[in-house]
């Protein structure tokens, strides 16, 4: 609809069937689509690798952290969910755990038992932070002194 972009499900590289129970962290390329539980970490290698999709459908469970930069969520999620660039939820997704996205699509039914933090994918630059010390900061220089100086 008018200018949304759906997450383009790219090609699904890794699928964690019905029935299958993982126990332990998950570091996965491309994309992985969760039908199974998994009691620990889920996280994409890079996780703002635009490429890199987790989907969870309704009968998947995930019992940990979620740090992606894009995910489809039917189902549960214990734990976090970091999404950098976007997070769908559908209609039966349920998370229980603190949700940090860029982008949010919810739809109606879909449920968040934790807060909900916005946080922009924009990169903050070293002279913008504001724990720098004096010694730190003399060392950050802009492109205008240099050219000031030859």
């Amino acid at each position: 609809m008018f200018g949304k972009k759906k997450i383009k499900s790219s090609k699904i590289d890794t699928l964690i069937g019905h029935g299958v129970e993982v126990f332990g962290d998950i570091k996965f390329h491309g994309g992985l689509h969760l039908d199974g539980k998994v009691t620990g970490n889920v996280s994409s290698a890079q996780q703002q690798d635009a490429g890199a999709v987790l989907v969870v459908s309704d009968k998947g469970r995930i019992e940990g952290d979620v740090h992606v930069a894009y995910a489809i969520i039917n189902g549960e999620v214990e734990g976090n969910v970091y999404a950098a660039e976007k997070l769908e939820l559908s209609a039966r997704a349920r998370i229980s755990g603190n949700v940090y996205y860029n982008l949010l699509e919810m739809a109606s039914g879909a449920e968040i038992n934790g807060s909900m933090l916005h946080e922009t994918s924009e990169n903050r630059f070293l002279e913008h932070k504001d724990d720098l010390s004096d010694e730190s900061a003399s060392n950050v220089h802009h492109l205008d002194d240099v050219v000031v100086s030859q």
